[in-house]
């Protein structure tokens, strides 16, 4: 039990944020919790999360909200599409969840076959992904939870082995070639 716990709490890839009858935030994970340091939170979560409460308190949840909730959005200072869907939970307490993900360029590539084909670790792999997706070093060091020395480190070694000289060049050699990509 304690691994899922460690899991939704530090390792899901998507964030969760869940809110009270209140408007409080109850809970975030680690995801959550590092979105939230990077990027404003769109207003229409807080209006969606509103609006269902209103719904669940008319006891009209079923008509209102038949489907899933969800919304896409580009957020200011993000390259990244993002996903917000809503999780509804009416008895004993209610409570709303939001599912943060990022869908972005990096996403479009197989890091597999890339990391197979020039020979990186997984850890290189996962600092390959992040710097695609437009992330800082300081931003990598905090998804990773490493050093942003180590994130340097890291860097090096995947220029060395793509025969690259900056994250420039890394994209430009990965997105321009067809091979990469996913089908």
């Amino acid at each position: 039990m304690h691994d899922i716990i460690d899991f939704i709490l530090n390792k899901m890839p998507a964030g969760v944020i869940v809110f009270d009858p209140k408007m409080s935030i109850i809970f975030t994970n680690r995801q959550a919790d590092l979105f939230l340091k990077r990027y404003k939170p769109p207003d229409e979560m807080t209006t969606i999360c509103k609006r269902i409460f209103d719904a669940i308190s008319a006891s009209r949840l079923e008509e209102l909200f038949p489907g899933e909730v969800c919304f896409f959005k580009k957020l200011e200072g993000s390259p990244s599409i993002w996903t917000f869907r809503f999780s509804l939970r009416e008895h004993p307490k209610p409570f709303v969840s939001v599912f943060i993900t990022e869908e972005s360029d990096g996403h479009k590539l197989d890091l597999n076959i890339i990391r197979s084909q020039f020979h990186l670790t997984r850890r290189e792999t996962d600092v390959l992904g992040r710097v695609l997706n437009g992330r800082k070093n300081s931003e990598i060091s905090d998804d990773l939870d490493i050093s942003e020395q180590t994130v340097k480190d890291y860097l090096s070694n995947i220029y060395a082995k793509l025969e690259v000289e900056n994250r420039f060049a890394l994209a430009n050699l990965l997105f321009n070639s067809p091979e990469f990509k996913l089908r």
